[in-house]
């Protein structure tokens, strides 16, 4: 085998694992599948009304947190299965959490600093 030949097997063999970390057209319908019956769920329970307020709440909260989930596993293809999974997972969740810090100190300090202005 030439030198040529060794590479372009090479660069075959690095795009098929490329590749691999990518979604098939089965995961990506998978998800949109569930995504759109994670969203008609809500939908339905506040625009029905028979859910009294609390459950409805809930309803809500828990379809938006699996919904969070399916949109990592199947379209962000987060796992912990291989060494760059988890490194992306873990990097994900970090950011996350810095995220909801901010947000929330800064939520935090502003209601503070007005209910310092009031009195």
């Amino acid at each position: 085998m030439s030198h040529s030949e060794s590479h372009v097997l090479d660069e075959l063999h690095t795009q098929s694992h490329s590749d691999a970390t990518h979604g098939s057209v089965k995961d990506y319908l998978i998800g949109f599948v569930l995504s759109i019956i994670l969203t008609a769920i809500p939908f339905w329970a506040v625009i029905s009304g028979t859910l009294s307020k609390p459950t409805t709440f809930a309803c809500v909260v828990v379809m938006a947190i699996v919904q969070i989930w399916v949109h990592l596993k199947y379209f962000l293809h987060l796992n912990f299965k291989t060494e760059d999974g988890k490194a992306s997972s873990l990097s994900f969740i970090f950011s996350a959490l810095i995220i909801v810090m901010v947000v929330g100190l800064s939520v935090w300090i502003i209601y503070e600093s007005n209910a310092m202005m009031m009195y």
